[in-house]
């Protein structure tokens, strides 16, 4: 298991920062969606929302690539790809596929380091 978390880690962490380096650098160039996701797309990359976005991408990523702080970096992300998951579910579900499998990445990544969550897991009276 230690193998599999091990290659978890490292996927998803350089998935998030080739992506999180293009949100700076635009090196990996592609049409824009059609319709309503071509129009969010464009209000988040008129309003550099997106530039925060891939920041936030780029640290995580390090910080599992590092493996340094991986609970922070799961916390990190773990919004980013809510978003990611509704957009393509709601403006474009044909393209959900890689949106599945960074989740899957991170809930593999999250199953080893668990204990550092069990915290917010207990119901207080």
């Amino acid at each position: 298991m230690k193998i599999v978390t091990l290659i978890a880690r490292i996927l998803l962490g350089l998935a998030f920062l080739v992506f999180g380096l293009n949100g700076f650098l635009d090196f990996l160039k592609g049409p824009m969606p059609a319709g309503t996701a071509g129009q969010f797309a464009s209000a988040l990359a008129a309003t550099h929302y997106m530039h925060c976005i891939s920041g936030l991408e780029v640290i995580a990523a390090v910080l599992l690539l590092v493996n340094r702080y991986v609970p922070l970096g799961l916390v990190l992300l773990g919004p980013i790809i809510v978003n990611i998951l509704f957009f393509h579910l709601f403006m474009a579900p044909s393209t959900i596929g890689p949106g599945l499998l960074v989740t899957l990445l991170w809930f593999v990544v999250f199953a080893s380091v668990r204990h550092a969550f069990s915290g917010i897991f207990q119901a207080r009276a």
